[in-house]
């Protein structure tokens, strides 16, 4: 669900008040769903003008809209089997456990990245990748891979597709960006300076905004005019960025999928493209 993600992801960030009430919703949103704003103060200890505030600050016009969208994201829910196996690996772990962590780390990743995010906000961003003259893809690091896959994937619908792994180059491609196009603008942390000053120019240029990255507050989500979320604990695996970069590519996926799905003459560019790299493995066997 993923009010009750993004009230997890910013738990640190809220003040005193605003972490008694966060928690309260997260451990039982069950609860609070039968709770009036007052009721609610009460068994947090704060005042009802607290909780109402609470709502507000997550983007909710009133504590019963925010009721509603918990609502709404339990009812799609996906419930995700755990079991034993899951958490953090250790140093003693054999390689059949680090394999069953690892698997199931990154099941749960995808699954609740696809659980965290609105249809409705999905589709506008594949309308976004339909309509547009050019589209523009950012990132540093693992996530500039993820661009690259997905600047691959659309290219082979005849897409007229724009990304470099270098950061000052997107930044030079974007300078001729205009109205027409969009810029997809990935970082998990939502904080990546390159990936953030990329698309303030995207938006000075008067190009619409994609951003994909993680629910907390951050920098890049406010420059966003979709607002795609990533859902990755990688509290789990430090040595490398491996769920958040997964969430991205499951993401990116169905972005593209849907895309397939919405373009009229998408599998005409995909068996074409297939019949260009056979001919090229043909004649690399002889």
């Amino acid at each position: 669900m993923s009010v009750i993600r993004k009230i997890l992801a910013n738990l640190d960030r809220m003040s005193p008040a605003d972490r008694e009430i966060g928690q309260f919703i997260a451990d039982h949103p069950e609860r609070m769903l039968s709770l009036s704003s007052a009721a609610l103060a009460a068994e947090t200890g704060r005042s009802q003008s607290s909780v109402v505030k609470f709502s507000q600050k997550l983007g909710f016009a009133s504590y019963q809209d925010l009721k509603l969208a918990i609502s709404a994201g339990q009812a799609r829910d996906w419930r995700i089997p755990t079991g034993p196996i899951h958490g953090s690996i250790e140093q003693g772990d054999g390689y059949t456990t680090i394999a069953e962590k690892l698997v199931s780390s990154k099941y749960r990743a995808m699954r609740e990245t696809v659980a965290a995010n609105d249809s409705r906000e999905v589709g506008r961003a594949v309308e976004a990748i339909i309509s547009a003259r050019r589209v523009f893809l950012a990132g540093v690091g693992a996530s500039s891979l993820v661009a690259s896959d997905l600047c691959y994937k659309l290219l082979k619908l005849g897409r007229a597709v724009i990304h470099t792994v270098d950061s000052h180059i997107q930044m030079a491609n974007v300078a001729g960006a205009e109205e027409a196009d969009v810029l997809i603008a990935i970082s998990y942390s939502g904080s990546s300076m390159e990936t953030c000053r990329i698309a303030e120019l995207a938006r000075a240029q008067g190009a619409q905004v994609v951003a994909i990255t993680g629910m907390q507050d951050n920098p890049l989500a406010k420059l966003a005019d979709v607002l795609l979320y990533t859902v990755a604990d990688e509290e789990h695996v430090r040595s490398s960025s491996i769920m958040a970069r997964d969430a991205q590519l499951a993401l990116a996926d169905l972005l593209f999928l849907l895309t397939v799905q919405r373009q009229e003459d998408a599998h005409d560019f995909i068996h074409r493209s297939e019949i260009a790299v056979t001919a090229l493995k043909a004649a690399g066997q002889v």
